[in-house]
């Protein structure tokens, strides 16, 4: 009777450690959750910070509140509706395939699960991108990577992206879109960290160049779909094809792009 006694003793022992340790954990969370905030407002542009998930705070504000470096990019106009635009920004690894069947650059993308994506762009930078939050105007970005270069010892860390897209009209009166990028980059290496001051033009610019950079090409791809969509199209379908989902929507996008670019030019041209 005694070793049952001894053994059941142990059980209870062992699920009230259990049950203490979960409620601990999980009060832990809550407060760390409850203690944890970021600014809604980053560069001058607002953000929606109080709809993140409450699970992100925590790791969103360790990089903003103690970031290497900090960068902003734009407005940068792109000329894409914003459906396509938003499309186009769910689906990293399509947009990369047409960059570089397009020849426009060498980036290279995989769907790493909902929302996650594995991302190269060619040039020695490659990492994990995650989406924390998105809407109509606002998407925040965590991102985890690396980067090597000739002119920088290699550097890895995480970062936070905060994109800010507005519809407006281009030159000519099509729909085009502007984006505003805020950018907090946090090294992992501490003696890079701590040299900061001297590096930080050379950091810095590599920062915002990737970032114009990806901007800046995806404009190019833009322009082409309005203007080549056939050579576009060609590109996507020459084996290996692209994906079947993949091939159906970009005919879909550039018949709708053509579409409202030939009712533009009408409202433009008739008296």
């Amino acid at each position: 009777m005694i070793p049952g006694r001894l053994c059941s003793r142990r059980s209870g022992a062992l699920s009230l450690i259990l049950v203490i340790g979960l409620s601990t954990t999980i009060h832990s969370t809550q407060a760390q959750s409850e203690t944890c905030s970021l600014p809604s407002q980053h560069a001058g542009v607002t953000f929606p910070i109080e709809k993140i998930d409450p699970d992100w705070t925590c790791r969103l504000e360790a990089i903003v509140g103690n970031y290497t470096i900090a960068n902003k990019v734009g407005p940068i106009q792109t000329g894409l509706p914003e459906s396509l635009y938003h499309n186009l920004l769910d689906r990293p690894p399509l947009a990369a395939a047409l960059i570089n069947r397009l020849d426009l650059g060498l980036y290279k993308s995989e769907e790493r699960g909902p929302g996650r994506f594995w991302g190269y762009d060619g040039e020695g930078t490659e990492g994990i991108v995650q989406l924390v939050y998105e809407d109509r105007t606002s998407r925040i970005y965590y991102l985890e990577g690396s980067h090597d270069s000739r002119l920088l010892p290699h550097m890895a860390g995480k970062a936070v992206v905060f994109l800010k897209m507005n519809q407006v009209k281009d030159a000519s009166g099509m729909e085009a879109m502007d984006s505003t990028m805020v950018s907090y980059t946090k090294l992992d290496n501490r003696i890079l960290s701590g040299l900061v001051s001297l590096l930080r033009p050379l950091i810095g610019g590599t920062v915002t160049g990737k970032l114009s950079k990806g901007v800046e090409t995806v404009n190019r791809l833009s322009q082409l779909m309005r203007q080549h969509p056939d050579r576009v199209l060609f590109e996507a379908m020459d084996p290996p094809a692209l994906p079947d989902e993949d091939i159906a929507f970009l005919k879909q996008a550039l018949e709708n792009l053509s579409n409202s670019s030939g009712a533009t030019q009408s409202r433009t041209t008739s008296p």
